[in-house]
């Protein structure tokens, strides 16, 4: 295999490569990124240089050059304005509309949609790049699926269709994949450290549900993630119970500031306040803060957690959802979009629900559009589902051993490599001789210079209820 390496490529030889995505934000698009470039740096047919870009307003401290593999990320980024020659291979990892074309073969990675309906603008990115991969099977489908007529305005005042906007180059499916050495099943003896002793010393609870997930803007139910709803059903489902269990929330707003805690911690308590005639309430915590991916997995791996929750109205991927698995919790979530391609209701408590027209607070130009439409989960489904765990969990903890298992063997970051490497190896044999260079803009619409604020070392965790 070695030997057909040289002869393919010439000793000596490799092929350039350049990245560009937020490789050092907290965020799924940072993760998404850096899981693409670990699974390829190791190859000795390429060299790999990275452009590392903000993305919104999410921290930019990720990476520690104390890490070897972060390390080896940090060692390969670069200032655009230094790249002398046009790169064989160019690897774009944002959204479409960012997207940019100065290599002789351009690939753009995305995880493109959590609605039914993609953006005109989303379809002309992915139409520049030789080249689309996409983490789902639906995020794929709503590419495909959608279609914008082309028209032209006439001296008489009248439209003329003059043609059809729709996807025209290839779009490959890769899975996002998960950090198995990390997201496993782990001993009690294993799960330890400063804030698993915070945890215990507040959540009192032996059945905790958590959730994990971005609080986004919008009112009742109108957040993408849904966590204003499922918190109400929450509380509704355990009301005056006389052992109730609680819930656990990982999330924050646009970052992990004082002020955004105080922020998102109002907005919850405000469900609490819809049941002011109720004897008793279940406890509700919040974490806020940054945990390590460490941390994370103690978290889904802690014998209080006994399931992940969500209420999304819709997924590119789901990538907590699929770490959770790979950690033999057992999950509820919605029944619609990408969770599906690693969940099933043989393994997993799907939650019913209907498509309905995204609220126009939730619309978020070219990534959420008119007439977009999302899932809304039913909330008696929702009451019905968190109160069936409660007695069921034990026949669902099996099923999720089972699903755990297979999740970790072919949706794991090793399996996505082999993958990714596969693509790769197709794409080195198709390197046209030059295309005109053109490097990627760096400013995002809409950002501002500031810069983000200090995460909070070690996440603080409040009672909500």
């Amino acid at each position: 295999m070695e030997t057909e390496k040289k002869i393919q490529y010439g000793e000596g030889m490799k092929k350039s490569v350049v990245m560009c995505a937020p490789f050092n934000t907290r965020s799924g698009y940072g993760d998404h990124a850096r899981s693409i470039f670990y699974s390829i740096v190791d190859r000795e047919d390429i060299d790999i240089k990275c452009i590392d870009v903000k993305w919104g307003n999410t921290p930019r401290n990720h990476l520690r050059p104390e890490v070897p593999r972060h390390k080896k990320l940090l060692d390969r980024i670069i200032k655009p304005e230094t790249i002398q020659q046009q790169p064989d291979v160019y690897i774009d990892i944002r959204i479409p509309n960012e997207f940019a074309t100065p290599g002789k073969f351009n690939i753009g990675i995305t995880a493109g949609v959590e609605t039914d309906v993609v953006s005109g603008e989303f379809i002309n990115g992915c139409n520049q790049m030789n080249l689309n991969i996409v983490p789902s099977t639906f995020t794929a489908a709503t590419f495909h699926r959608c279609k914008y007529d082309q028209m032209k305005d006439m001296p008489d005042g009248s439209k003329q269709k003059t043609g059809q906007l729709s996807l025209q180059k290839p779009m490959a499916v890769l899975f996002e994949g998960v950090d198995t050495d990390v997201y496993r099943p782990m001993d009690k003896y294993q799960i330890k450290g400063d804030f698993i002793d915070e945890f215990n010393g507040l959540v009192k609870e032996d059945f905790v549900y958590l959730h994990v997930g971005q609080l986004g803007k919008g009112g009742y139910g109108e957040d993408r993630k849904n966590i204003t709803l499922m918190v109400k059903c929450f509380l509704q489902a355990f009301s005056n119970h006389p052992n109730p269990p609680a819930m656990v929330l990982k999330t924050n707003g646009a970052n992990f500031s004082v002020l955004d805690q105080h922020d998102t911690l109002k907005r919850l308590r405000k469900q609490a306040s819809k049941f002011s005639s109720v004897d008793s309430l279940p406890n509700v915590y919040l974490i806020h803060g940054d945990l390590t991916i460490e941390e994370m997995a103690m978290l889904y791996n802690h014998p209080k957690v006994k399931t992940m929750v969500s209420c999304t109205h819709g997924e590119g991927y789901g990538r907590p959802l699929a770490e959770a698995t790979c950690c033999d919790l057992p999950v509820i979530a919605s029944n619609w979009s990408a969770q599906l391609d690693f969940l099933s209701d043989k393994d997993s408590l799907l939650i019913s629900g209907f498509l309905k027209e995204v609220p126009k607070s939730a619309l978020w130009p070219p990534i959420v559009v008119e007439p977009s439409k999302w899932f809304n989960v039913q909330e008696s489904d929702v009451i019905r589902k968190f109160r069936l765990f409660h007695k069921k969990e034990k026949l669902l903890v099996k099923k999720a051993k089972r699903l755990g298992k297979k999740n970790r063997r072919e949706k794991s970051l090793k399996a996505m490599a082999i993958e990714m490497n596969k693509i790769l190896d197709d794409v080195l044999k198709k390197i046209p001789s030059q295309v005109g260079l053109k490097l990627p803009k760096l400013q995002k619409v809409g950002e501002t210079s500031e810069k983000p604020k200090a995460s909070i070392k070690l996440p603080k965790l409040k009672k909500i209820t």
